[in-house]
C-alpha cells in the first residue's frame, strides 16, 4: 500500500471470492447472485469510498471471481458460473459501485475451453499435494483452512448416496486440490495484477500478507453470501443464515421477479 501512497497513486485492492452459489439447495435460493451478493457489493464500494475520504486518489477493488478454477471439485456447472459471474457484473453496473469491476479465468483465457483454462493455471502455478499436506500436519492456520474448506465440501455434497465416512474421505482429499487451486489463483491474480493489496473473505491471523474481511453478519466467521441466504430481521438489519434456517423465520422476498432474501415479521 505504501507503494501507492508514494507515488501518489489509486490503490488497487484484489479479493479473490464470489466464485459461485454453493450447490446445495438447503443453502442458497439458487444459482445466482441475490440479496447478499447485493449488500456486500454495497459494502465494498463503500470501503473504497471511505478511502478516498482520507487519501484523494483513491481506492479501486478488483472482484477476482475462481469459481472457475475449482467448479469441477465443487460440483458447480460451469454454465452455471458464468451466469453467476455475469449477473455479478450487471449487478455492479445496476446499483452503480463505481469502485468495483471483476476479473475471471475468461479475462485471461478467452475462449478457451473450460477444463483447458483450468489446466493451463494448475499447470503453471499450483503446488503439489504433498507440500499441502506438510503445512497441514506443521501450520495451524493451514489446518483451519483445510478443516474449514472440507467441512463446506461436505456440507455441499447434497446429492452423496454413500456413506457419511465415505463421503468425509472423498471431501478430505478433495479439500486439498481445492487448496491448490486457491493457491495457483493468488499467484494467477499477483502475475496479473502485480501492485495490489490482498484482501480475503477467510479469517487471517495477524502479520498475515492479506487482509480479512467480514461482509455481513453471520454466527459464523467461514460463512459467505455464496453458501447462504440473507435474513432482513425486524429492525431491517441483515444476517446470512443457511436458506432452511431462515425460510423458518421469514417469508421470501422477491426482487426483479426473482429469489432475494427472506423478511423476518
Amino acid at each position: 500500500m505504501a507503494e501507492f501512497v508514494r507515488a501518489g497513486e489509486p490503490i488497487l485492492l484484489t479479493l479473490p471470492g464470489f466464485p459461485c452459489k454453493s450447490p446445495n439447495p438447503a443453502k442458497v435460493l439458487g444459482h445466482l447472485p441475490d440479496e447478499g451478493e447485493r449488500l456486500s457489493l454495497a459494502f465494498l464500494d463503500r470501503l473504497c469510498a471511505g478511502i478516498g475520504e482520507v487519501y484523494p486518489p483513491g481506492a479501486t477493488l478488483l472482484i477476482c471471481s475462481d469459481g472457475h478454477v475449482f467448479g469441477d471439485l465443487i460440483g458447480v456447472p460451469d454454465a452455471h458460473i458464468d451466469a453467476y459471474g455475469d449477473a455479478l457484473r450487471d449487478m455492479i453496473v445496476r446499483e452503480r459501485l463505481t469502485h468495483l469491476d471483476t476479473f475471471d479465468l475468461r479475462d485471461v483465457h478467452g475462449d478457451l475451453r473450460h477444463a483447458e483454462m483450468r489446466a493451463r493455471v494448475l499447470a503453471a502455478h499450483a503446488p503439489d499435494v504433498e507440500t499441502l499436506r506438510a503445512e497441514v500436519r506443521t501450520d495451524p492456520d493451514t489446518l483451519r483452512l483445510y478443516r474449514g474448506i472440507t467441512r463446506f465440501l461436505v456440507e455441499d455434497a447434497a446429492g452423496h448416496r454413500g456413506t457419511r465416512s465415505a463421503l468425509q474421505r472423498e471431501c478430505r482429499a478433495r479439500a486439498y486440490g481445492v487448496m491448490a487451486r486457491s493457491r495457483a489463483w493468488g499467484d494467477l491474480i499477483a502475475e496479473h495484477r502485480p501492485r495490489s493489496v490482498r484482501l480475503s473473505i477467510h479469517p487471517q491471523p495477524r502479520g498475515s500478507a492479506k487482509f480479512g474481511l467480514r461482509l455481513l453478519d453471520a454466527d459464523d466467521v467461514w460463512v459467505t453470501p455464496w453458501h447462504s441466504v440473507v435474513l432482513r430481521r425486524a429492525d431491517g438489519s441483515p444476517r446470512l443464515l443457511r436458506r432452511a434456517e431462515a425460510e423458518r423465520l421469514g417469508r421470501l422476498v422477491l426482487r426483479d421477479g426473482r429469489p432475494s432474501h427472506f423478511q423476518q415479521e
